[in-house]
């Protein structure tokens, strides 16, 4: 089954013109080295962010490629951003598990849930165009505080998703460059350190 993104397809015209769109406000080189609590990342980017709950992917982020389960060496990193960020406030958002298009019965968003104890997000539109769809879902549970997407970051290992994701929903974006997969293995990063700089979040309440 080919996991095919309109979504991506539609928005990436988008860095045509508007380049930055697409790039990240902090850079890790892999999830073991996210910053907790994220805030420090970003104001050692230069950032004053005041985040309140994290979108984190999946694939190619915590966990290996089209397995459910956090990778092994992450395994304790994963547990102290859950004990920073806890309950609703960290959600998992994939263009696999729980995306609507790919994982229509949900089962794979069971199976991730099962294996990691945090809510993934049924989804119709995938990155980088579900920004709505999160902020519903923290609307939903106000417990999180949060109130505007500048409260919000997005963390994964995609410029064209995950990052624009951020982007487009003024959110802060962390990039996991690396992640479980070598670089190489990976698209559209070559081209990142020409294009200009990302748009700051515009916090409001």
């Amino acid at each position: 089954m080919i996991n095919f993104n309109v979504s991506a397809s539609f928005n990436v015209i988008k860095i045509l013109f508007k380049p930055g769109i697409c790039l990240p406000h902090h850079t890790v080189p892999n999830f073991g080295e996210l910053p907790i609590p994220l805030d420090k990342g970003f104001r050692s980017s230069g950032y004053n962010s005041q985040v309140k709950a994290v979108v984190l992917d999946k694939d190619d982020c915590f966990a290996y490629p089209e397995t459910n389960e956090v990778y092994q060496p992450y395994q304790e990193h994963f547990e102290a951003l859950r004990r920073a960020y806890p309950g609703r406030k960290l959600l998992i958002v994939s263009n696999t598990a729980g995306a609507k298009s790919w994982d229509r019965r949900g089962i794979q968003a069971v199976d991730v849930e099962s294996a990691t104890g945090i809510t993934v997000l049924r989804h119709a539109v995938k990155k980088p165009g579900c920004g709505a769809e999160i902020m519903d879902y923290f609307k939903q549970h106000p417990e999180t505080g949060v109130t505007h997407p500048s409260q919000v970051a997005i963390v994964g290992d995609r410029l064209t998703t995950d990052m624009m994701l951020a982007n487009m929903m003024g959110a802060w974006g962390v990039w996991v460059k690396d992640g479980v997969k070598p670089l190489k293995q990976k698209s559209i990063v070559s081209f990142a350190n020409d294009l200009p700089g990302p748009r700051r979040p515009n916090f409001t309440g």
